[in-house]
């Protein structure tokens, strides 16, 4: 198999979903699997019977769960995001911030809007506390599950 093919198969799967692609062609077989923080390619030629793959080259794969493991642990109840989108402290531009560290929230108070597609989602607090930290900052695109807020 060229390696320029094989290069691009393997950016492919990193960069997509796709956790595991195999493809057979005339020379051999080809097998790239995702998972764990790295990345695994076998190559089987069509010839070879026996189950046993030989590696052809590892990779490691950056996954944004190994950046959050290194970041300090928070205390508190953790507002995360539930959505893709754009993080939004105020309804309008010039408006007050929904919320503001140290204020006292209650269940389903609207903590801030997240902008996805075009239409405005109010996120509402889960918990009742005090707002100890906000994580985003206005305007900043954010990505789901990543922490908003610490709630005590």
């Amino acid at each position: 198999m060229d390696l320029r093919k094989l290069k691009t198969l393997i950016d492919l799967v990193s960069e997509s979903n796709v956790s595991e692609l195999e493809i057979t062609e005339a020379e051999g077989k080809i097998r790239i699997v995702k998972g764990g923080g790295t990345m695994v390619q076998h190559f089987m030629p069509v010839s070879q019977s026996a189950p046993q793959a030989q590696p052809v080259a590892q990779a490691a794969v950056a996954e944004p769960a190994a950046v959050v493991a290194a970041a300090p642990v928070e205390v508190g109840h953790t507002v995360k995001s539930p959505m893709v989108g754009t993080f939004y402290r105020s309804a309008s531009p010039g408006a007050k911030s929904f919320v503001e560290i140290g204020d006292a929230v209650k269940e389903g108070d609207t903590l801030c809007i997240i902008e996805a597609m075009k239409i405005l989602n109010e996120i509402e607090s889960d918990k009742a506390g005090t707002v100890r930290k906000i994580l985003s900052d206005n305007g900043q695109a954010v990505e789901y599950g990543q922490p908003l807020f610490i709630i005590d």
